[in-house]
């Protein structure tokens, strides 16, 4: 009996480990405001709508290539589309955007 109280805790204590934080109401699963590079391969369509609510705002395009800016965070991010997906998403000089 003392082994199955001993094993007890010890199973809480390891499950306890697997708990994940979900993200804010209305933030999305990846990326941050300073970093959008976890998008890269999404679905384009699906994933604009987590760039803004990032707080990035669409500056200018040129054929399949966005530039976005979030101001607070002072950052610029490129993101080329291919085949409805964020084939590359680099984070650039706040100065491109």
């Amino acid at each position: 009996m003392k082994l199955a109280a001993v094993g007890i805790p010890v199973m809480i204590l390891s499950l306890t480990a697997c708990v994940e934080e979900a993200p804010t109401a209305g933030q999305p699963a990846v990326g941050n405001s300073g970093d959008l590079s976890a998008f890269e391969g999404a679905r384009a369509g699906q994933s604009e709508m987590g760039v803004q609510a990032l707080g990035y705002k669409l500056i200018s395009t040129a054929g399949l290539t966005a530039y976005w800016f979030n101001r607070s965070a002072g950052a610029c991010a490129r993101i080329v589309t291919a085949d409805g997906r964020y084939a590359s998403v680099d984070m650039v000089a706040a100065g491109d955007c």
